[in-house]
């Protein structure tokens, strides 16, 4: 009897100690699970991305980590801290930029001011240079349906564009593909 109540008491402490480890690709406990690009703290309310534009050839290289034309869909939960750090890859030698905008029925030629206060990168309209970096932090609000949106001229229009919800429903952030 008190062998089996040692083994439960050591199981138990190896089920804590295996849940407080963090492997990495592995989300941990309470995380969101999805691609490495994305670090999710739910303790925090706070969500991380890395989004790289002219992630490949896809779209011609006008795209977010190799997706255009809406074919992604990131979810974040309303209030929750959201920090990008957007990196121009170079393929294709073109600048790029980021900002978040409401959806539209049409989408627009070049980029617009940010629906979200602080939601863009440094130079919205003449790109982050080849091989170069940005960063942005915002708060994730109101709930609505956005794009993630290249506001260098003809870059969101001919496709670089995907999908961005806050939702007041979601628990965890999210990331979908068509």
């Amino acid at each position: 009897m008190r062998l089996r109540r040692i083994s439960r008491v050591i199981a138990g402490a190896v089920i804590v100690i295996a849940g407080a480890l963090v492997t990495p690709g592995v989300p941990a406990l309470g995380a969101a699970a999805g691609p490495s690009w994305m670090r999710a703290d739910a303790a925090h309310k706070s969500v991380s991305f890395t989004v790289n534009a002219a992630d490949g050839g896809a779209n011609g290289t006008l795209n977010f980590n190799g997706y255009a034309n809406g074919a992604m869909m990131v979810t974040v939960p309303v209030g929750w801290r959201v920090h990008v750090d957007f990196y121009n890859t170079g393929a294709g030698a073109l600048p790029h930029s980021l900002e978040v905008i409401r959806e539209v029925a049409k989408v627009p030629i070049q980029g617009i001011p940010p629906t979200i206060p602080k939601a863009t990168t440094s130079d919205l309209l003449a790109g982050v240079p080849p091989q170069r970096k940005d960063s942005f932090d915002f708060i994730a609000q109101p709930a609505g349906r956005y794009y993630w949106f290249c506001g260098v001229p003809t870059h969101g229009f001919s496709g670089m564009w995907d999908r961005f919800v806050i939702s007041a429903g979601a628990k965890l952030p999210a990331v979908s593909f068509k």
